[in-house]
Formats: structure tokens, C-alpha cells, sequence
């Protein structure tokens, strides 16, 4: 039985002097980029873990050797904030930034899809420029500590720039696949998995590996030989140019089913967020993904409430005239 009482959260309380001016700018970064939500003025959050708590003592240290006070303790919420609200402003905080790094990374790809001749160390300037964006983004995943919205809207993009980059495999050009050779396989994805990868584990098992196992990676974890990932970097089934993961599998595995290329375009738009096909079922199945992901924490369980919901909504394109 899981212990009530036990403090969930660690509070730094600090008091910084207005000279020297940069101190409180140096600290309110350090906090930031600590994932550290304040909750009140000059009171900050991190949830309770032997790395949260070194991290509070340093940034307590550089505050009284800078002139300040500051104090680190553990702490419960009994009245005023619970700790849904606390993980809620965790979550405002990290999809706020998924959104300002998926603005850049559509920019990014918007240019790096462009037609026509590329300019002269335009592929390299990309590179960089997706280096830089790869890096944020796991400084991002690595303060997200609830499994905040928006990772999708960055990871789609940044795949389709990957492809867009490599001179082998052109963007939308991939091998047709031999069904055969992908049935009993583990098939292996990022955890805190949502809409597109939800929808591609239904897709997997329900018309292509009944057999599927599901395993659920945090990169760098490795890869096991004769895994196969999907919706990941450097996956064998990912976004390919504008297409998101599900849509890869559809054309890949040749499965021209009417209610399929429906669910494959409100997928689309719920990943992509760039409204390409608007169908009025779209705002439903991102409303109910977000909720399972909401009440589930585990990869597993989400898959499980995601399969039944994308089950009913493509029986009802199937006998839908």
C-alpha cells in the first residue's frame, strides 16, 4: 500500500539581494533549466529525487555565495495546491516549450523540403541547425517529468528533416515492405508513447503482426538484433516527408482500405498539428489520446485504451457510406 504521508516534492525558498543584478538572472536560469516550476514568488518545485535534491543544494550554494538565503526541504501539499495542480504546471511548462521548438523544427522543415536546386552548403547549414534542435529536445524530454503533450509535434518534423537529408533514401520513397519478414517481431519505440504511435502499435498488430510485441525504449537505450523500431530516429518505419508514422505503414505494407487512409489522415493532423485534411472526427481522437495519456503513465496500458478507441472509430468508417 503506497505511503500517503511520504513528501512527493522538494521546495527551494530563496531570498536573492538586488546587487550584484546578474545573480538573480544566473539563478532563474539554472532553475529553469532544472525543470523547477515556481508556485509562488521566489518558491520553486522539482519532484522528489536524489538528483533533484543535488541539483537544489548547488543552486543553494550559488545563491548564499552570491549574498542570498536560501533553504531546500521536502514537502507533502495538504491544503491550497495538490499535487495534480503541481504536475500540471510541470506539464504547462514543458508543452510551452515543446511548442516554441515544434514552431522552429515546421520552419526547419518547411525550408529543407523546399523545391528546386538547394543552395550551396544549405544541406550542412540544415544539419547544424537539426543537431541544434535535436539537443534541445532532449533537454526538454529530460525535464518533462510527466509526460507533458506537444513531443510529437517536434519528433514529426525533425524525422521528416532526417529523411529529407538522406541522399539514399529520398523523402516518401521507401522500399515497399514484405509482410512476411515483419511477423512475431518486438517492435520497439519511444516511451511516453501518443497519438502516432498509438495509432501505428493498433496498425501493427491489428493488419500486420498479430503477434507483435511491444517494447518501449528511452534513447539511447540500444537495440536489440532483429528488433524493429518505428516512430523513432533512425527507425525502419518513421515519418517519410510529410507523411507521419501511420501513413508510412499504410503505404509501405500496401493497405488500401478506405477507413485505414481516413484514420491514417486524422492521425496525421493530430501529429503534424498542420490541419492538411480537417476532418470533423479529428478533435475528438486528439481530445480522448490526450485523456488516455492523462490516465495512464504506463506505454502498455495506453496502447490498450488507444486500440479500443481506434478499433470503434474504424468500424465506424467501415460501415459508414
Amino acid at each position: 500500500m503506497p505511503d500517503t504521508d511520504a513528501a512527493r516534492w522538494l521546495v527551494l525558498f530563496h531570498q536573492i539581494p538586488p546587487t550584484p543584478s546578474y545573480l538573480r538572472v544566473k539563478v532563474g536560469r539554472r532553475l529553469q533549466g532544472l525543470g523547477a516550476v515556481a508556485v509562488k514568488n521566489s518558491v520553486y518545485v522539482l519532484p522528489r529525487t536524489d538528483e533533484a535534491l543535488e541539483d537544489f543544494q548547488w543552486v543553494r550554494r550559488e545563491i548564499v555565495a552570491g549574498g542570498g538565503e536560501a533553504s531546500v526541504c521536502e514537502a507533502r501539499f495538504v491544503e491550497g495546491l495538490s499535487d495534480p495542480a503541481i504536475e500540471g504546471l510541470f506539464n504547462a511548462a514543458r508543452e510551452a516549450d515543446y511548442a516554441a521548438l515544434a514552431r522552429e523544427a515546421r520552419a526547419l522543415q518547411a525550408a529543407a523540403t523546399r523545391r528546386g536546386k538547394p543552395r550551396p552548403g544549405a544541406e550542412d547549414k540544415t544539419a547544424a541547425t537539426l543537431l541544434r534542435l535535436r539537443k534541445r529536445l532532449a533537454e526538454i524530454v529530460a525535464i518533462d517529468f510527466f509526460g507533458a503533450s506537444g513531443r510529437d509535434a517536434v519528433e514529426g518534423p525533425l524525422a521528416a528533416i532526417e529523411t529529407a537529408l538522406r541522399t539514399d533514401a529520398p523523402a516518401g520513397e521507401g522500399d515497399p515492405a514484405v509482410p512476411g519478414e515483419f511477423r512475431g517481431r518486438t517492435w520497439v519505440t519511444r516511451a511516453g508513447v501518443h497519438v502516432d504511435r498509438i495509432a501505428s502499435a493498433w496498425l501493427i498488430r491489428r493488419f500486420i503482426d498479430a503477434d507483435a510485441r511491444f517494447r518501449f525504449v528511452r534513447p539511447p537505450e540500444k537495440i536489440e538484433k532483429g528488433e524493429i523500431r518505428f516512430d523513432m530516429f533512425e527507425a525502419e518505419f518513421t515519418h517519410e516527408g510529410d507523411l507521419c508514422t501511420f501513413e508510412v505503414l499504410l503505404r509501405r505494407f500496401a493497405l488500401r482500405d478506405p477507413g485505414l487512409a481516413r484514420l491514417g489522415e486524422i492521425v496525421h493532423d493530430i501529429d503534424l498539428k498542420d490541419g492538411k485534411y480537417a476532418h470533423p472526427e479529428t478533435p475528438g481522437l486528439d481530445h480522448l489520446i490526450a485523456g488516455i495519456a492523462m490516465r495512464h503513465k504506463d506505454d502498455d496500458a495506453r496502447l490498450q485504451d488507444g486500440a479500443a478507441a481506434l478499433e470503434a472509430l474504424y468500424e465506424y468508417f467501415k460501415r459508414k457510406r
